[in-house]
């Protein structure tokens, strides 16, 4: 798809200052995605998406074992400079394409603010749901929709040219996020949608323009065989 023809490229570039760009979607996310992780001790977790390491590494951290994949070689670089202190598997791979992973090889799923450059949602849903056990769960974050609204997507000002950056979006409606996981079998277990506020705003100033307005969504899933053996 040709909207997408550029993210690789573009999130290579944006490897340099990624984790220093004060981006306030990064600084809501990641509070509310360690919440819903909850406790991670001794669990196999896959950090899908997982650029420069920012979930790859609290999960560690927090006792987990974890496997990060992303597209972007130079995030990734970045990621395993980071993480050297744990033991982190770093995989180079393109989420468009099958995970390189056995069915049911992870206990918890975590994928931050990937959703918007993912153009089969369908496949993507399968799988997370065909390398999750059947007692695991997904935790996946996303920029709100309505952000589009605003004339807002993934972007970043090249630190070398002054350009601003923006390696490609899709714009993605909430139902296609949802019926994208409902068609891989995935149960939703949580959804919440995220505004900024004036504690955000304090810490990233750039998010004042969008206080009161949806920045993020937040889903919890789990694979149907998991709620069934519940009831």
């Amino acid at each position: 798809m040709e909207t997408l023809s550029n993210v690789k490229d573009g999130y290579d570039r944006w490897a340099k200052v990624y984790d220093d760009d004060q981006n306030p979607l990064q600084g809501l996310e990641g509070p509310l995605v360690q919440q819903a992780c909850g406790n991670v001790q001794g669990l196999r977790v896959l950090d899908m998406g997982c650029g420069t390491g920012r979930h790859a590494l609290w999960l560690a951290q927090a006792g987990a074992k974890v496997t990060g994949i992303d597209f972007s070689e130079a995030m990734l670089v970045k990621a395993h400079e980071k993480t050297t202190d744990y033991s982190i598997e770093l995989i180079a791979h393109d989420l468009h394409q099958h995970l390189p992973f056995e069915a049911g090889e992870f206990d918890l799923v975590v994928s931050g603010l990937v959703l918007e450059h993912i153009a089969d949602l369908a496949h993507y849903f399968s799988e997370v749901a065909r390398v999750l056990d059947n007692s695991g769960r997904a935790v996946v974050s996303a920029m709100h929709p309505a952000m589009f609204l605003r004339d807002s997507q993934a972007q970043f000002t090249d630190p070398n040219s002054g350009e601003k950056i923006r390696p490609g979006s899709l714009p993605h409606q909430l139902s296609d996020l949802v019926m994208g996981a409902v068609s891989a079998s995935l149960e939703l277990v949580h959804f919440s949608e995220h505004s900024a506020d004036a504690q955000l705003t304090a810490n990233f100033p750039r998010s004042e323009k969008y206080v009161g307005w949806p920045m993020l969504v937040l889903f919890e899933f789990r694979a149907v065989t998991a709620v069934q053996t519940q009831e």
